[in-house]
């Protein structure tokens, strides 16, 4: 019986890693994927706890392949049931999602598909599956995942109470798999699950929730206009790829969009309070590309697939460590470096407090609050914090985090602080926030301070010399060290301590942190060197962004996201790889049959080409450099500044680039009548047409017009005579 088994097992094994070949592109499971999927394929229950990007959705999905019948997966969001269902069609794997934001008529075809055993997996919402729970049973059902399936607990971060009833699906049929998936979840959580679900013994993956491709900063908020600008460099860093701005409040989300929006950056909007159509326009917007940054609240992002999100900035300190660490996991799911950037305050603990001891589990939520809070303040391994909140040991520090690479410099803080305490006995003691008291100390004549007569106090204006952001952040460390307290029950404002009263009278002293302002990127002097600085020298970067080039062109022709097509990560495997023909492109992870059918010949395509110019010319050569610029989204203004040579140069190299291939849009350096009126010109009169249009346009102009038009087969590629252009 037990040789039986093995051998059995080995079958298994051998179908499903050739499924997964097929399908999904890759060649072998990672650490505890295959046991779930073999439990679930036996028919045990089986908890998954896997970080966001760990591979989660593979352990549900791949049992409904090995299996007869449908899985039926219970997803909390609509957007999150489109996203995957978009995907596992991309990949060739019919699945369906039933949900209000269809035509009825829609949902009932996709029932009626299921019925005919044309899906694999069906996707659906608690409150649906449990209204028509009678219909739906009469599938002929192989599994059912919960995702997200922390939304049960009520002690999870995101509780739904639709998602207390599912304990119907094991009552009702006892013999059906469960799976129960979530990427966030303490121990406290972890256990409530098995409970309310009524799992029987089920098979548990806590894998790690370590993501080291993320580094993690924290800043004491500096203000509006320097977290605007620091996101701005953000994109600048990252042209070709997205990040999520987080908000604490649906007008702090517009206020952050109009703000980047003013600046040129492309962002979109996306919160609870707009129409589901407009959240709708904005989620594709970001998810096809056309969007860089979505300025959101928690609302947005769950369950999103989006490869390439590079970084996640949060305004406002979230109100517990699982919705922080679900929400900075959305970036790097590809593996590739990514960043987490928290911005904090006590005004944000205030409001959250707020939130926590009206909220139906004040004790739970503040407890929550409070490990947030102290994430936020760390002095030590960030990184380690959060693996201890997840209950996983980790003995060494990260060297991935702020605190790692540049461990806090201290200084005698007790001048600082005795200035501080002074300003607040002076005015009273009782009656002043942070806000009130940076103005005091900086000499603000604001109105509010003048009527009060605290212009008058002996310590107004005695820290000019340091900025505002400057003494926020020693405020707070003030705060934290127990200098100051903050009287939440009375107007928030600060309390001096009897440890306060020590330092005020000489009696003890302080050491604070140095002041470290928020940098998101090294500094450099002028644009032209940060360009330079993201150029990649490496042939596998060039590709790279070559390919990436590549799947945004196929991404707006085919009407997906560009995530849907490739990943960053098969990119980069596919740029080191340089696969020859579609043989060679199955051999890069992330390709499977379907993919490679569909897209691999675009993508072979510009492979060859690109081994075909590098072997022409040597690598770093004028021409290639600003096809790698114009790739990583530069203007040809700045590249010419950059490369120090006359916009025509630049001009030049356009139009041999799109002769040869590598460049196909061409709307950002030539005008539609641009085109048409040299064109017309060149094909009326080419003797003479020069001489003509260069009263009208520049040489370079002219050369990109003629370069396009023979691409197109308009013009023929016989020189001109009077052309110097060549």
């Amino acid at each position: 019986m037990q040789e039986q088994q093995a051998t059995y097992n080995t079958q298994l094994y051998s179908r499903a890693v050739g499924l997964l070949t097929k399908f999904y592109g890759y060649r072998s499971f990672r650490p505890g994927q295959y046991e779930v999927i073999e439990a679930v394929a036996s028919g045990r229950d089986a908890v998954v706890l896997l970080p966001t990007g760990g591979g989660k959705s593979l352990c549900f999905q791949m049992p409904a392949l090995l299996s007869d019948g449908v899985a039926v997966v219970v997803s909390p969001l609509i957007a999150l049931m489109q996203d995957q269902t978009q995907a596992l069609v991309a990949n060739g794997i019919p699945a369906a999602a039933i949900h209000s934001n269809q035509d009825e008529a829609y949902n009932r075809s996709a029932m009626e598909a299921a019925f005919a055993r044309k899906l694999k997996l069906l996707y659906t919402s608690p409150e649906r599956l449990l209204q028509e729970f009678d219909y739906w049973k009469r599938l002929n059902i192989s599994l059912f995942a919960i995702d997200e399936a922390h939304c049960i607990s009520q002690w999870g971060h995101d509780f739904r109470p639709d998602y207390t009833s599912l304990a119907k699906i094991k009552e009702e049929l006892p013999e059906v798999p469960v799976v129960a998936l979530t990427a966030t979840a303490d121990r406290l959580t972890r256990d409530d699950i098995i409970a309310q679900l009524k799992l029987r013994d089920p098979y548990c993956l806590l894998g790690s929730f370590d993501r080291p491709n993320i580094s993690l900063r924290a800043y004491s908020n500096p203000g509006m206009k320097p977290r605007m600008k620091f996101i701005a460099e953000l994109v600048k860093k990252y042209p070709q790829d997205s990040g999520i701005a987080y908000c604490l409040s649906r007008d702090g989300a517009m206020r952050t969009h109009q703000a980047l929006s003013a600046m040129g950056v492309r962002s979109v909007c996306y919160h609870a309070g707009m129409s589901a159509a407009e959240r709708d326009r904005s989620m594709r917007a970001f998810l096809n590309g056309d969007a860089q940054v979505v300025c959101a609240t928690v609302a947005f992002g769950m369950g999103i697939d989006k490869s390439n999100i590079r970084w996640v900035v949060h305004n406002n300190m979230p109100g517990n460590i699982e919705s922080y660490y679900q929400e900075i996991g959305r970036a790097g799911r590809d593996g590739l470096p990514a960043e987490a950037i928290l911005f904090y305050s006590y005004g944000d603990v205030i409001t959250l407090r707020k939130f926590a001891e009206e909220s139906g589990r004040q004790g739970v939520n503040l407890e929550k609050l409070g490990r947030m809070q102290a994430y936020a303040e760390a002095k030590v391994c960030r990184r380690r914090i959060l693996l201890s909140y997840f209950s996983e040991e980790r003995d060494c520090d990260c060297g991935n985090c702020d605190i790692c690479r540049n461990p806090p410099s201290r200084f005698d803080g007790t001048i600082l602080a005795q200035k501080a305490l002074s300003a607040v006995m002076r005015t009273g003691g009782t009656d002043i926030g942070i806000f009130t008291l940076v103005n005091i100390l900086r000499g603000a004549r604001r109105s509010d301070i003048v009527r009060e007569g605290y212009d008058r106090i002996r310590t107004f204006g005695a820290g000019a010399d340091l900025s505002q952001q400057q003494w926020n952040d020693y405020i707070s460390q003030m705060v934290q060290l127990g200098v100051f307290e903050i009287a939440y029950d009375d107007g928030n404002h600060l309390r001096v301590t009897a440890y306060g009263m020590k330092i005020l009278k000489g009696q003890a002293t302080l050491a604070l942190s140095t002041y470290v302002p928020p940098q998101p990127a090294a500094k450099t002097k002028g644009k032209a060197k940060a360009i330079i600085e993201n150029v990649p020298t490496d042939p596998v970067q060039q590709l790279f962004e070559q390919l990436k080039a590549v799947r945004t062109d196929l991404s707006r022709k085919e009407g997906i996201p560009p995530y849907l097509i490739f990943s960053d990560a098969t990119l980069l495997d596919m740029a080191t790889r340089r696969p020859a023909d579609i043989d060679g492109m199955l051999q890069v992870n992330g390709v499977g049959e379907k993919k490679a059918v569909r897209f691999g010949k675009r993508f072979l395509a510009a492979v060859r080409k690109f081994e075909g110019l590098a072997a022409s010319s040597p690598a770093g050569t004028s021409l290639k450099e600003t096809l790698i610029l114009f790739n990583a989204g530069e203007s040809l203004g700045d590249i010419a500044s950059l490369k120090g040579v006359k916009i025509g140069t630049i001009h030049t190299h356009i139009a041999q680039l799109i002769e040869g291939g590598f460049i196909n849009t061409f709307g950002s350096f030539i005008s539609r009548k641009e085109y048409e009126t040299i064109v017309n010109e060149l094909q009326s009169n080419p003797e003479g047409a020069y001489d003509r249009l260069k009263e009208d346009f520049s040489s370079g102009i002219i050369s990109i017009a003629r370069a396009i038009g023979r691409v197109k087969g308009v013009l023929s590629y016989e020189k001109s005579p009077n052309s110097t252009l060549e």
